[in-house]
Protein backbone atom coordinates (compact mmCIF):
# COMPACT_ATOMS: atom_id res chain seq x y z
CA UNK A 1 0.00 0.00 0.00
CA UNK A 2 1.02 3.90 -0.94
CA UNK A 3 1.04 6.15 1.51
CA UNK A 4 2.47 9.76 2.74
CA UNK A 5 3.22 11.80 5.16
CA UNK A 6 5.76 14.66 6.99
CA UNK A 7 9.72 13.53 6.50
CA UNK A 8 12.18 14.85 9.29
CA UNK A 9 15.62 14.94 7.49
CA UNK A 10 16.90 16.59 9.82
CA UNK A 11 16.51 18.81 13.23
CA UNK A 12 14.82 21.94 12.78
CA UNK A 13 14.62 21.98 8.23
CA UNK A 14 10.90 21.88 7.02
CA UNK A 15 9.45 18.61 6.84
CA UNK A 16 9.52 17.09 3.80
CA UNK A 17 5.80 15.68 2.38
CA UNK A 18 6.33 12.07 0.42
CA UNK A 19 5.36 8.63 -0.51
CA UNK A 20 6.62 5.75 0.96
CA UNK A 21 5.02 1.98 1.84
CA UNK A 22 2.83 0.52 4.16
CA UNK A 23 2.33 -3.28 4.61
CA UNK A 24 1.93 -4.63 8.28
CA UNK A 25 3.91 -7.86 9.36
CA UNK A 26 2.55 -10.77 11.39
CA UNK A 27 0.85 -8.88 14.24
CA UNK A 28 0.09 -5.38 12.61
CA UNK A 29 -1.97 -3.32 11.16
CA UNK A 30 -2.19 -0.59 9.39
CA UNK A 31 -3.84 2.44 10.37
CA UNK A 32 -5.79 5.14 8.29
CA UNK A 33 -5.10 8.18 10.21
CA UNK A 34 -7.60 10.61 11.04
CA UNK A 35 -6.16 13.05 13.14
CA UNK A 36 -2.74 13.02 14.87
CA UNK A 37 -2.28 15.41 17.98
CA UNK A 38 0.67 17.75 18.16
CA UNK A 39 2.63 17.06 21.09
CA UNK A 40 5.90 18.98 22.77
CA UNK A 41 7.68 16.48 22.99
CA UNK A 42 7.91 16.49 19.56
CA UNK A 43 9.10 19.85 18.97
CA UNK A 44 11.56 18.58 21.61
CA UNK A 45 12.93 15.97 18.61
CA UNK A 46 12.44 18.65 15.98
CA UNK A 47 13.86 21.91 17.61
CA UNK A 48 15.83 20.57 20.78
CA UNK A 49 18.28 17.56 19.64
CA UNK A 50 16.22 14.99 21.56
CA UNK A 51 17.55 11.75 20.05
CA UNK A 52 14.54 9.74 18.42
CA UNK A 53 15.11 5.59 19.17
CA UNK A 54 14.92 5.22 14.87
CA UNK A 55 16.98 8.10 13.30
CA UNK A 56 15.95 10.64 10.58
CA UNK A 57 14.17 10.60 8.13
CA UNK A 58 11.72 10.05 10.40
CA UNK A 59 7.65 10.78 10.76
CA UNK A 60 7.08 12.35 14.07
CA UNK A 61 3.51 11.81 15.95
CA UNK A 62 2.34 9.77 18.43
CA UNK A 63 -1.20 10.90 19.30
CA UNK A 64 -3.13 9.00 16.87
CA UNK A 65 -7.27 8.02 16.24
CA UNK A 66 -7.73 6.59 13.30
CA UNK A 67 -9.33 3.01 12.09
CA UNK A 68 -7.59 -0.21 10.99
CA UNK A 69 -7.61 -0.46 7.31
CA UNK A 70 -5.04 -3.82 6.76
CA UNK A 71 -3.77 -6.75 8.96
CA UNK A 72 -1.23 -9.03 8.96
CA UNK A 73 -1.38 -12.15 9.88
CA UNK A 74 -2.67 -12.96 13.49
CA UNK A 75 -4.25 -9.25 13.58
CA UNK A 76 -7.30 -9.76 11.25
CA UNK A 77 -9.66 -8.99 13.81
CA UNK A 78 -9.04 -5.46 13.96
CA UNK A 79 -10.05 -4.38 10.17
CA UNK A 80 -12.50 -2.22 10.44
CA UNK A 81 -12.22 -1.05 14.07
CA UNK A 82 -11.44 2.48 14.84
CA UNK A 83 -9.25 2.47 17.77
CA UNK A 84 -6.82 4.89 19.46
CA UNK A 85 -3.05 3.80 19.31
CA UNK A 86 -1.50 4.00 22.62
CA UNK A 87 1.91 6.40 22.55
CA UNK A 88 3.70 3.80 24.24
CA UNK A 89 2.81 -0.19 23.53
CA UNK A 90 4.90 -2.56 25.39
CA UNK A 91 5.86 -5.86 24.14
CA UNK A 92 3.37 -7.92 26.47
CA UNK A 93 6.11 -10.97 26.84
CA UNK A 94 9.19 -9.88 28.68
CA UNK A 95 10.31 -9.76 32.23
CA UNK A 96 9.23 -6.05 32.57
CA UNK A 97 5.49 -6.80 30.94
CA UNK A 98 5.02 -9.92 32.89
CA UNK A 99 5.66 -8.03 36.35
CA UNK A 100 3.44 -5.03 35.58
CA UNK A 101 5.81 -2.62 34.43
CA UNK A 102 5.65 -2.29 30.32
CA UNK A 103 6.00 1.67 30.86
CA UNK A 104 9.95 0.04 30.97
CA UNK A 105 9.50 -2.73 28.38
CA UNK A 106 12.86 -2.69 26.84
CA UNK A 107 10.89 -3.95 23.38
CA UNK A 108 8.12 -1.14 23.67
CA UNK A 109 7.15 0.66 20.52
CA UNK A 110 6.64 4.26 20.60
CA UNK A 111 5.33 5.48 16.99
CA UNK A 112 7.00 9.10 15.87
CA UNK A 113 10.56 7.70 17.60
CA UNK A 114 10.38 4.46 16.94
CA UNK A 115 9.29 3.95 13.73
CA UNK A 116 7.20 6.21 11.31
CA UNK A 117 4.26 8.01 13.17
CA UNK A 118 1.16 9.57 12.46
CA UNK A 119 1.95 12.96 10.55
CA UNK A 120 0.73 10.96 7.63
CA UNK A 121 -2.11 9.67 6.10
CA UNK A 122 -1.03 5.85 7.83
CA UNK A 123 0.98 4.06 9.63
CA UNK A 124 1.89 0.77 10.97
CA UNK A 125 1.89 -0.40 14.42
CA UNK A 126 2.00 -3.58 16.67
CA UNK A 127 -1.66 -4.95 16.98
CA UNK A 128 -1.51 -5.14 20.86
CA UNK A 129 -2.53 -2.63 22.93
CA UNK A 130 -4.93 -0.85 20.58
CA UNK A 131 -7.85 1.11 22.13
CA UNK A 132 -10.96 -0.08 20.03
CA UNK A 133 -13.66 2.84 20.00
CA UNK A 134 -16.78 2.45 20.45
CA UNK A 135 -19.66 3.38 18.11
CA UNK A 136 -19.69 7.23 18.11
CA UNK A 137 -22.81 7.28 16.18
CA UNK A 138 -24.48 5.42 19.50
CA UNK A 139 -25.78 8.38 21.84
CA UNK A 140 -25.67 5.69 24.62
CA UNK A 141 -21.68 5.13 23.98
CA UNK A 142 -21.02 8.71 23.17
CA UNK A 143 -23.14 10.58 25.47
CA UNK A 144 -20.27 13.83 24.72
CA UNK A 145 -20.94 13.72 21.27
CA UNK A 146 -17.32 13.51 20.31
CA UNK A 147 -16.08 12.61 16.78
CA UNK A 148 -12.78 10.50 15.85
CA UNK A 149 -10.85 12.71 15.36
CA UNK A 150 -11.04 14.63 18.69
CA UNK A 151 -9.98 10.98 20.40
CA UNK A 152 -6.60 11.85 19.58
CA UNK A 153 -5.25 13.66 22.38
CA UNK A 154 -5.67 10.32 24.28
CA UNK A 155 -3.33 8.46 23.32
CA UNK A 156 -1.00 10.56 25.39
CA UNK A 157 -2.18 14.47 26.68
CA UNK A 158 -5.31 12.79 28.41
CA UNK A 159 -3.72 9.09 29.21
CA UNK A 160 -0.35 9.93 30.56
CA UNK A 161 -1.70 12.61 33.40
CA UNK A 162 -4.51 9.63 33.98
CA UNK A 163 -2.04 6.83 34.80
CA UNK A 164 0.24 9.15 36.70
CA UNK A 165 -3.06 10.19 39.06
CA UNK A 166 -3.74 6.39 39.35
CA UNK A 167 -0.21 5.66 40.18
CA UNK A 168 -0.19 8.56 43.01
CA UNK A 169 -3.14 6.56 44.40
CA UNK A 170 -5.43 9.71 44.30
CA UNK A 171 -8.77 9.04 46.54
CA UNK A 172 -11.47 11.56 46.48
CA UNK A 173 -11.27 14.36 48.94
CA UNK A 174 -7.14 14.43 48.26
CA UNK A 175 -5.60 17.76 47.65
CA UNK A 176 -4.00 17.43 44.15
CA UNK A 177 -1.47 20.26 42.92
CA UNK A 178 -1.04 20.88 39.13
CA UNK A 179 2.34 22.82 38.19
CA UNK A 180 2.01 23.74 34.20
CA UNK A 181 -1.56 23.10 33.01
CA UNK A 182 -1.39 23.75 29.30
CA UNK A 183 -2.10 20.31 27.65
CA UNK A 184 -1.11 17.19 29.69
CA UNK A 185 -1.56 19.73 32.94
CA UNK A 186 -4.79 20.59 32.12
CA UNK A 187 -6.61 17.22 31.35
CA UNK A 188 -4.95 16.15 34.43
CA UNK A 189 -6.84 18.87 36.45
CA UNK A 190 -10.14 17.93 34.76
CA UNK A 191 -9.47 14.18 35.53
CA UNK A 192 -8.72 14.69 39.13
CA UNK A 193 -11.80 16.72 39.86
CA UNK A 194 -13.86 13.57 38.00
CA UNK A 195 -11.93 11.61 40.72
CA UNK A 196 -12.86 13.77 43.34
CA UNK A 197 -10.21 15.51 44.16
CA UNK A 198 -9.75 19.08 45.23
CA UNK A 199 -7.74 20.41 42.93
CA UNK A 200 -5.03 23.66 42.71
CA UNK A 201 -3.56 24.58 39.16
CA UNK A 202 -0.69 26.48 39.12
CA UNK A 203 0.73 28.21 35.86
CA UNK A 204 2.20 31.59 34.37
CA UNK A 205 -0.09 31.59 31.89
CA UNK A 206 -3.60 33.57 33.61
CA UNK A 207 -5.89 32.61 30.51
CA UNK A 208 -4.89 29.08 30.89
CA UNK A 209 -5.91 29.16 34.53
CA UNK A 210 -9.11 31.20 33.82
CA UNK A 211 -9.95 28.40 30.91
CA UNK A 212 -10.01 25.59 33.81
CA UNK A 213 -12.20 27.49 36.45
CA UNK A 214 -15.61 25.85 34.69
CA UNK A 215 -13.82 22.31 34.15
CA UNK A 216 -12.17 21.35 37.80
CA UNK A 217 -9.74 23.90 38.71
CA UNK A 218 -11.25 24.95 42.43
CA UNK A 219 -8.21 27.31 42.92
CA UNK A 220 -5.83 28.74 40.54
CA UNK A 221 -2.56 30.38 41.28
CA UNK A 222 -0.43 32.62 38.82
CA UNK A 223 3.15 31.92 39.28
CA UNK A 224 3.97 35.00 37.27
CA UNK A 225 2.60 37.15 40.11
CA UNK A 226 3.38 34.97 42.72
CA UNK A 227 6.29 34.22 44.46
CA UNK A 228 7.58 30.68 45.64
CA UNK A 229 6.50 31.64 49.26
CA UNK A 230 3.05 33.16 48.35
CA UNK A 231 2.77 29.88 46.05
CA UNK A 232 3.62 27.56 49.19
CA UNK A 233 1.61 29.71 51.80
CA UNK A 234 -1.83 29.40 49.35
CA UNK A 235 -1.32 25.95 48.79
CA UNK A 236 -1.15 25.09 52.71
CA UNK A 237 -4.20 27.59 53.55
CA UNK A 238 -6.21 25.41 50.75
CA UNK A 239 -4.99 22.26 52.65
CA UNK A 240 -6.25 23.75 55.66
CA UNK A 241 -9.53 24.30 54.65
CA UNK A 242 -10.79 21.45 52.91
CA UNK A 243 -8.83 19.40 55.39
CA UNK A 244 -6.45 17.44 53.52
CA UNK A 245 -3.32 16.92 55.79
CA UNK A 246 0.12 16.63 53.95
CA UNK A 247 0.60 13.07 53.38
CA UNK A 248 -3.11 13.39 51.61
CA UNK A 249 -1.57 16.09 48.85
CA UNK A 250 -0.70 14.85 45.30
CA UNK A 251 1.62 17.30 43.36
CA UNK A 252 1.61 16.82 39.20
CA UNK A 253 4.85 18.29 37.56
CA UNK A 254 3.56 18.69 34.23
CA UNK A 255 4.91 22.36 32.76
CA UNK A 256 8.21 20.66 31.62
CA UNK A 257 10.23 23.62 32.73
CA UNK A 258 13.17 24.29 35.43
CA UNK A 259 11.11 26.58 37.09
CA UNK A 260 8.01 24.26 37.28
CA UNK A 261 10.06 21.62 38.62
CA UNK A 262 11.73 23.52 41.21
CA UNK A 263 8.31 24.75 42.19
CA UNK A 264 6.73 21.28 42.74
CA UNK A 265 9.87 19.80 43.89
CA UNK A 266 9.37 22.65 46.91
CA UNK A 267 5.41 22.13 47.37
CA UNK A 268 6.51 18.53 49.11
CA UNK A 269 5.20 18.45 52.46
CA UNK A 270 5.78 15.61 55.15
CA UNK A 271 4.53 12.34 53.32
CA UNK A 272 3.63 13.77 49.92
CA UNK A 273 3.99 12.83 46.90
CA UNK A 274 5.29 14.16 43.41
CA UNK A 275 4.78 12.53 40.41
CA UNK A 276 6.87 13.95 37.54
CA UNK A 277 4.83 14.29 34.28
CA UNK A 278 6.16 17.02 32.12
CA UNK A 279 9.93 16.51 30.33
CA UNK A 280 12.93 19.29 30.05
CA UNK A 281 15.90 18.11 28.98
CA UNK A 282 17.57 20.83 30.87
CA UNK A 283 18.97 20.14 34.75
CA UNK A 284 17.31 21.65 37.65
CA UNK A 285 18.63 22.33 41.41
CA UNK A 286 17.17 20.66 43.78
CA UNK A 287 17.90 19.42 47.87
CA UNK A 288 17.16 15.92 46.95
CA UNK A 289 17.59 15.04 51.20
CA UNK A 290 14.19 16.83 51.36
CA UNK A 291 12.66 13.47 50.27
CA UNK A 292 14.23 11.54 53.34
CA UNK A 293 13.15 14.68 55.95
CA UNK A 294 9.80 14.74 55.07
CA UNK A 295 9.39 11.11 54.18
CA UNK A 296 7.75 11.76 50.91
CA UNK A 297 7.70 10.51 47.22
CA UNK A 298 8.95 11.58 44.23
CA UNK A 299 8.02 8.95 40.74
CA UNK A 300 8.09 9.44 37.45
CA UNK A 301 5.23 8.89 34.62
CA UNK A 302 6.55 7.50 31.09
CA UNK A 303 2.96 7.08 29.06
CA UNK A 304 0.06 5.21 30.01
CA UNK A 305 -0.17 1.33 29.91
CA UNK A 306 -2.31 -0.09 27.17
CA UNK A 307 -4.74 -1.92 29.67
CA UNK A 308 -5.96 1.90 31.16
CA UNK A 309 -7.24 4.01 27.98
CA UNK A 310 -10.59 2.11 27.96
CA UNK A 311 -11.14 3.87 30.86
CA UNK A 312 -9.48 7.15 29.83
CA UNK A 313 -12.49 6.59 27.13
CA UNK A 314 -15.03 6.42 28.96
CA UNK A 315 -14.41 9.68 30.56
CA UNK A 316 -14.07 11.44 27.85
CA UNK A 317 -17.10 9.88 25.98
CA UNK A 318 -18.87 10.13 29.01
CA UNK A 319 -18.32 13.59 29.34
CA UNK A 320 -16.69 13.46 32.58
CA UNK A 321 -13.66 15.71 31.19
CA UNK A 322 -14.36 17.79 28.21
CA UNK A 323 -11.80 17.75 24.94
CA UNK A 324 -13.33 20.00 22.62
CA UNK A 325 -12.61 23.70 24.08
CA UNK A 326 -8.97 22.51 24.57
CA UNK A 327 -7.77 21.62 21.36
CA UNK A 328 -7.58 23.36 17.66
CA UNK A 329 -8.03 21.36 14.40
CA UNK A 330 -5.90 22.19 11.20
CA UNK A 331 -4.96 20.53 8.44
CA UNK A 332 -2.11 18.33 8.58
CA UNK A 333 -0.74 20.37 5.69
CA UNK A 334 -0.05 22.98 7.69
CA UNK A 335 2.28 20.69 10.07
CA UNK A 336 5.30 23.01 9.39
CA UNK A 337 3.62 26.19 9.72
CA UNK A 338 2.34 24.50 13.60
CA UNK A 339 5.06 23.54 14.77
CA UNK A 340 6.43 26.92 14.13
CA UNK A 341 3.61 28.53 16.03
CA UNK A 342 4.06 26.15 18.99
CA UNK A 343 7.18 26.62 19.34
CA UNK A 344 7.02 30.41 19.24
CA UNK A 345 4.29 30.19 21.81
CA UNK A 346 1.30 31.14 19.53
CA UNK A 347 -0.89 28.38 19.99
CA UNK A 348 -2.98 28.43 23.29
CA UNK A 349 -4.78 25.22 22.61
CA UNK A 350 -3.50 21.27 21.90
CA UNK A 351 -3.31 21.14 18.23
CA UNK A 352 -5.05 18.58 16.42
CA UNK A 353 -3.97 18.07 12.44
CA UNK A 354 -6.09 16.17 10.17
CA UNK A 355 -5.40 14.76 6.52
CA UNK A 356 -7.05 16.11 3.92
CA UNK A 357 -9.17 13.57 1.68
Amino acid sequence: MRSEGWFVDKPSSPMDWRGFEVAPGDGQVVIEVAACGVCHTDLGYFYEGIPTRHGFPLILGHEVAGKVVAAGAGAEAWVGNSVVVPAVIPCGACEACDAGRGAICPDQVFPGNDLNGGFARHLVVPARGLCPVPDLDDPEANRAGLKLESLSVIADAVSTPYQAILRSGLQPGDLAIFVGVGGVGGFGVQIAAALGAVVVAVDVDADRLAALEPYGAGVTLDAATHDFRALKARVREVAGDSGVPSFRQRIFECSGTPAGQATAFGLLSHGGYLGVVGYSPKKVEIRLSNLMALDATAQGNWGCLPEHYPGVVDLALSGRIAIEPFIEYRSLSTLNESFADLHAGRVSRRLVLTPEN
